[in-house]
């Protein structure tokens, strides 16, 4: 078969590999129909995710079609259509039975680690995969649920509801600030409306995504790189400052951006994935009462966010722009480096 093979910071490659095989009773291997690339990716090929080997195939979202099931599988069988999960899960263990899969304990990977696709071990980048705990791990997609809506419940779209509404603990009538309007972000203006926010302001430096952030339920703009940016958020709230402050960037200016905004006894919500130190000024906000979390996505939420999308309550098709076929993975990278200039936000990569 052929994949997204990775060889070390800045090289990859379309090429042949090994078709995967069944390797413990509880995997299946799935015929990869649509997949995608996240921003996670691009950062690995910059080399900063040291855990990620040269020779790896990349990717940890998809959606299938189930080609070989293991001995112990009886909840799938050969053909089903599925959604391929980015977290492991093996179901049995402590965390899992929490709901805390990201830090499922079974070996596969690594135990602890339930980020494992295009990570630690072969991801979905590819012709097939396997797919370890798979009952525990695939949710099997409706026929009218299109592979393009099916992907964006792999990781966007649990990211942006379980870490950033739900830990930043949106409620009825709060007003939400969402900073950073790519995929994750307009996933988390999209489900902030679930729980009854009352405004929702998207901010951010590009002003194409903050226009399409109002298709995905945003009430209100402010653009970022303008010396004014604060003052228009807080003129947004009465000068209160708002309930939860999302940072779905990953930066240190976006989260200190964050820390400013929010109201006394309000929430910031990290949900952007940092690559070096951020400051923290307690020094300043310990007086303020703020709650403040973070964390890697579960996707314990994907079976409800799947009734969501199927009965067309969240705009998921939207969120594709570019489309390609497997043999152009290349310029689909080149395509999803350069979002300022393409205007991308996710790409759909299919057969």
């Amino acid at each position: 078969m052929k994949a997204l093979v990775y060889g070390g910071p800045g090289i990859k490659s379309w090429t042949d590999v090994p078709d995967p095989v069944i390797q413990s009773p509880t995997d299946v291997i799935v015929r990869l129909d649509t997949t995608t690339i996240c921003g996670t990716d691009l950062h690995i090929l910059k080399g900063d995710v040291p855990a990620v080997t040269p020779g790896r195939i990349l990717g940890h979202e998809g959606v299938g079609k189930i080609t070989e099931v293991g001995s112990s599988v009886t909840n799938l069988k050969v053909g089903d259509r599925v959604i391929i999960s980015c977290i492991k899960s093996c179901g049995s263990c402590v965390n899992c039975k929490m709901g805390l899969y990201s830090h499922c304990l079974g070996g596969e990977g690594a135990s602890g680690i339930g980020w494992v696709f295009g990570h630690l071990i072969d991801g979905t980048q590819a012709e097939y995969v396997r797919v370890p705990y798979a009952e525990n791990s695939l949710y099997k997609l409706p026929a009218s649920v299109t592979d393009e809506e099916g992907v964006m419940l792999s990781d966007i779209f649990p990211t942006g509801f379980e870490i950033g509404v739900q830990y930043g603990g949106v409620k009825p009538g709060d007003v939400v600030a969402v900073i950073g309007a790519g995929p994750v972000g307009l996933a988390a203006i999209a489900t902030a409306g679930l729980y009854g926010a009352a405004k929702i302001i998207a901010i951010d430096l590009d002003a194409n995504r903050l226009e399409k952030s109002r298709e995905f339920g945003a009430t209100d703009t402010v653009l970022s790189g303008t010396a004014s940016w604060k003052k228009e958020v807080m003129a947004l709230t009465d000068g209160a400052g708002v309930d939860v402050a999302i940072e779905a960037v990953g930066v240190p200016t976006t989260f200190t951006m964050a820390t400013e905004i929010v109201r006394p006894g309000g929430h910031v919500a990290n949900v952007g994935v940092h690559g070096k130190e951020v400051p923290l000024h307690l020094e300043s906000l310990w007086i303020q009462n703020i709650f403040i979390s973070m964390g890697l996505v579960n996707t314990n939420t994907t079976p409800m966010l799947l009734k969501l999308i199927e009965s067309k309550k969240l705009p998921a098709h939207k969120m594709v722009t570019h489309r390609f076929k497997f043999d152009q993975f290349i310029e689909a990278y080149d395509t999803f480096g350069r979002a300022a200039e393409t205007k991308a936000l996710k790409v759909a990569i299919s057969r």
